[in-house]
């Protein structure tokens, strides 16, 4: 096994057996951050059991006067479950099936990712990078749960651009070769889910070709031709972008305190992820677009104009040109295109103009939108909407090869029930 892998076999710990998947479970922290009801509900879901809700600080609560005490509970009962509930563990990957609500099931490998082959630094071109602009000011919160804990649990969801499908799904061909080690339905309507030891030799061998065939300078000139001789991307991030930030931050942290023997060995240099395959008819992932409000849409579309013509961005009436878009206001929609866009994606040139727009309009207010119906709805009520074509999955690698990173809120993996809930564990001190 290459030890220099960017993502490798892991030491992943499972609750007992008879601790129930549907009370250990739970959805991501990140997720339902002005629905207080929800995680009152996960805590009465859970009440009675161990459960990886006690292991983490959702961020509803995070304006709360208790977050100090919260923490201080949270690596408290990380001590207590390290020692007297994760009884079981996989030297290895777990593979994993995640049944979502429409039917279709999501494949994807947990395992370690080296935090020395990452870096959210702008213009980093390292072999993993987020696929999102990080947010440092959404860093110290987590930063604050790490520091001090001796557990991960994680949320975080790598993509791969692996259209031959080479790394993840083989091995989900051979599951029935492989140990069970959990199944069941999770809480609050978030699917089911079943995971597999992956611990033979042979397939721990045969995912590390993969990865080294998938993050090699062939492969990447050859999916990205603009960008030949460039340093080769294997991995983005897909969801949990701030966690894999804050795991990064913690360990550069830690970094001096250490010796040059320890950092090579230190478990808090690795954070545990799961890999999915952008390919995976599963993931699904949809345009998040904009909408204008206290604007009037007929001087946004004479801004617009005035905006492309001092960026020789050569915008046109139809769908024709290389970027399209639909500018819809309370009486009319238009589509718009750009022949000579700005930014890599239609998403990023049009974020370019919104901040030009807003810049010279202070009375101006932008709101970010999942769908297209709810922004159909808000254009009734005076709204500016900026509808975004479908997000092709060729683009998300492809704007972070050409652009570094997305700009900010460009797109949206699945609804909140369907992103990844904290199940496994791992180690993160000595």
């Amino acid at each position: 096994m290459n030890q220099t892998s960017c993502f490798s076999p892991a030491h992943i710990l499972l609750p007992a057996e008879q601790i129930p998947l549907e009370q250990w479970g739970c959805v991501a922290c990140d997720q339902f951050t002005s629905d207080r009801s929800y995680w009152e509900r996960a805590a009465e879901a859970a009440a009675g059991s161990p459960s990886a809700l006690n292991l983490i600080l959702p961020e509803v609560y995070l304006e709360e006067s208790d977050v100090p005490a919260r923490v201080a509970k949270i690596h408290e009962t990380m001590e207590d479950y390290a020692h007297n509930v994760l009884t079981r563990a996989v030297d290895g990957f777990i593979y994993v099936e995640r049944t979502e609500r429409s039917g279709r099931v999501r494949q994807g490998l947990v395992g370690k990712i080296d935090l020395e082959a990452y870096s959210y630094a702008q213009g980093a071109r390292q072999a993993i990078r987020p696929s999102e602009r990080t947010v440092e000011e959404r860093i110290p919160p987590r930063m604050a749960v790490r520091r001090g804990a001796c557990l991960e649990t994680p949320h975080v969801m790598m993509l791969a651009d692996d259209p031959a499908c080479t790394l993840i799904e083989p091995i989900g061909a051979r599951k029935n070769e492989l140990r069970k080690v959990y199944e069941g339905e999770l809480m609050l309507g978030g699917g089911h889910i079943a995971g597999w030891a992956v611990e033979d030799p042979a397939l721990l061998a045969r995912i590390d070709a993969a990865l080294q065939g998938l993050g090699s300078q062939e492969a990447f000139d050859a999916k990205y031709p603009e960008a030949r001789g460039a340093k080769p991307l294997t991995l983005a991030v897909g969801d949990g972008n701030h966690s894999l930030a804050s795991a990064k931050a913690y360990w550069e942290e830690l970094k001096p305190t250490l010796t040059p023997e320890q950092r090579e060995t230190h478990p808090a240099r690795w954070c545990l992820a799961e890999v999915c395959n952008v390919h995976s008819p599963a993931i699904e992932i949809e345009p998040i677009h904009r909408v204008l409000f206290n604007v009037d849409c007929g001087a946004v579309l004479l801004a617009l104009i005035t905006w492309s013509d001092g960026n020789m961005a050569g915008i046109c009436f139809g769908s024709s040109k290389k970027q399209s878009f639909t500018l819809a206001g309370p009486h009319i929609a238009n589509v718009l295109s750009f022949e000579d866009p700005v930014a890599p994606l239609t998403v990023g040139t049009i974020d370019e103009f919104i901040e030009y727009f807003m810049a010279r309009h202070k009375e101006a207010r932008v709101d970010y939108v999942h769908d297209e119906p709810a922004v159909r709805a808000l254009t009734k009520q005076g709204g500016v909407g900026f509808l975004l074509p479908p997000f092709e999955k060729s683009d998300l690698f492809k704007g972070i090869v050409m652009g570094g990173v997305l700009p900010r809120k460009t797109f949206s993996m699945g609804h909140a029930e369907e992103k990844r809930y904290y199940i496994e564990c791992r180690k993160i001190i000595e």
